[in-house]
């Protein structure tokens, strides 16, 4: 029995080490000798890298509030025209990146562009690009991200609004509150921590960003870590940049950690919970939060949507020139490798703290699934530095053949990153499955002569089974839409969706990129609308 305990407990610690390991070369490559390019950029570019990331990241999280809460708000508490539709039709958003919405907001507005093309066919010719607006630069990228990752605040608000009691409400009647004051002194205090996860999550993905900064020729910390290693061949450097984003995300948990360390965001409710009834909006209110909505749901979806299918039929050349079949099979490919692979050792991993109960253990599951947080560039890169020390440091000490060709370039490479960026999203979500089994189901198990392994595969996985199938759903969501790692770890000629998109944008031939792109938003809106059933769902079971 010690020695079962000791395999499953010794998995667990191999895939928490593997998974922390691309942290660990972050910071301890912190000192390395860098190029001259570090002195070049600190005198020059590296304080307007910091500014236009911040001033990025709280424009993007003040918007995403807005938009995110708002919505949330409003089909979770009344009732108007498509109040139905819009709760799992605004989550549709996630099947458009932000590089792919930047592509479309070019299109859009652009000289002679689509808005160019729609006014000439229906006022006739005339000057019209010099009263179309142009939202490039700063302002497209917000815009852009804004749009792509508001769903992530709306999901979590949503969720939480969703279970306030009606003793709430009735506490803002009995107070004589009106609904507005209601909403900003009970009910938004009380959704506090799944606002703040949901804008957590929003700050990772901004600071992330890469593919519609780049697309709109914004310096920020992401592409500075990404110009260092690609233009000047600065690994230490690019580390370098690396470890301040990461600490500056991590610094941005701990505070918001400290800030409500001793708030409390419970309710005793003494009658007991009672669910609130959904007030039904009339008259100018009605269309009002109707209106909200649908200009959410037409901005986040239906226009880079349409923009992507009316470049597609307006130069089929482009959808006949491109591999769609090859495109397709590659991005499969990937996708049901890596979620394979996610899924196992985050069940080995899971199981290995369940039954070992090791507090230091623990402690390195949580750093391990921080993946999540740090930015594609950065885990390609720290991969990149971390097989590079190896090769020359351990494999050539021993006199073996170098494996960089291996693990560089490769797919293995690639569903190696995927496998620590993404492996937070499958450790949590099995997690969360594991909470909902008794540890006195184990102990029934073992009562009846079942193993540890026969337990963990007769009993617990069969048990999980909907919440793997969600996880697999979020991997393949998160693989299809990836840009940088694909991108920077992929094998010579091996191209997605999403990477050929990009290099088509990046030539500037936003045609051709429209048909990768649409195909992209196809595929990615049928995992999300599979997935809507569990995300959307109304239960605590």
């Amino acid at each position: 029995m010690h020695r079962i305990l000791n395999i499953w407990f010794l998995s667990s610690l191999l895939v928490s080490i593997f998974v922390s390991i691309p942290i660990i070369t972050v910071f301890t490559s912190f000192f390395e000798n860098t190029s001259n390019y570090y002195e070049i950029l600190k005198d020059t570019f590296l304080m307007e890298y910091i500014f236009n990331s911040l001033s990025l990241l709280t424009s993007v999280l003040i918007l995403t509030f807005i938009l995110g809460t708002g919505s949330a708000y409003l089909v979770s508490f009344y009732e108007f025209p498509l109040s139905n539709f819009f709760k799992w039709a605004l989550i549709l958003s996630f099947a458009v990146p932000p590089y792919i919405y930047a592509y479309s907001l070019t299109a859009f507005f652009e000289n002679y562009g689509t808005a160019y093309t729609i006014l000439k066919n229906v006022f006739g010719d005339a000057n019209y690009n010099k009263h179309i607006p142009k939202f490039d630069g700063m302002l497209g990228a917000i815009l852009s991200i804004t749009f792509s990752l508001y769903a992530y605040v709306f999901i979590l608000a949503r969720a939480s609004f969703l279970y306030q009691s009606q003793n709430l409400i009735e506490l803002g009647k009995n107070l004589g509150f009106s609904r507005l004051k209601s909403f900003y002194k009970i009910i938004l205090p009380a959704a506090r921590p799944a606002i703040v996860a949901g804008l957590s999550l929003v700050a990772m993905e901004t600071l992330a960003e890469f593919g519609a900064v780049d697309f709109f020729s914004i310096n920020t910390l992401t592409t500075g870590i990404y110009n260092s290693w690609i233009y000047f061949d600065d690994l230490a450097f690019a580390n370098r940049i690396s470890s301040f984003l990461l600490l500056f995300i991590f610094s941005l948990f701990i505070i918001e950690n400290f800030s409500r360390k001793k708030a409390k965001y419970h309710f005793n409710t003494r009658g007991g919970f009672k669910q609130k009834e959904k007030i039904k909006l009339t008259g100018s209110k009605s269309i009002s939060a109707f209106l909200f909505c649908f200009f959410i749901f037409f901005m986040s979806f239906l226009f880079p949507l349409i923009q992507m299918l009316y470049w597609t039929i307006k130069f089929p050349e482009n959808l006949f020139d491109l591999q769609i079949i090859d495109l397709f099979l590659n991005t499969l490919y990937l996708v049901v490798l890596s979620s394979l692979v996610l899924i196992i050792f985050s069940l080995i991993s899971n199981y290995g703290n369940r039954v070992s109960n090791n507090k230091t253990l623990n402690i390195l599951s949580t750093l391990s699934i921080s993946g999540y947080a740090i930015p594609g560039v950065i885990l390609a890169i720290a991969f990149i530095t971390f097989i590079a020390w190896f090769d020359n440091n351990i494999i050539k000490a021993l006199g073996f053949l170098s494996i960089k060709k291996i693990f560089i370039g490769s797919i293995l490479s690639l569903v190696l990153v995927y496998f620590i960026r993404f492996y937070s999203l499958a450790f949590n979500g099995i997690k969360s499955g594991y909470e909902k089994i008794n540890i006195s189901v184990d102990e029934s198990a073992y009562l009846l002569g079942y193993s540890k392994r026969k337990t963990f595969t007769n009993v617990h996985v069969p048990f999980l089974r909907n919440s793997l199938l969600f996880i697999i759903i979020l991997i393949s969501l998160e693989i299809i839409r990836e840009l940088p790692i694909t991108l920077i770890l992929r094998p010579f000629n091996f191209e997605t969706f999403a990477t050929t998109a990009y290099i088509s944008a990046s030539e500037d031939l936003l045609e051709a990129a429209a048909v990768p792109s649409l195909f992209l938003i196809l595929i990615a809106s049928l995992f999300i609308i599979i997935a809507s059933k569990y995300i959307l769902r109304e239960t605590n079971d």
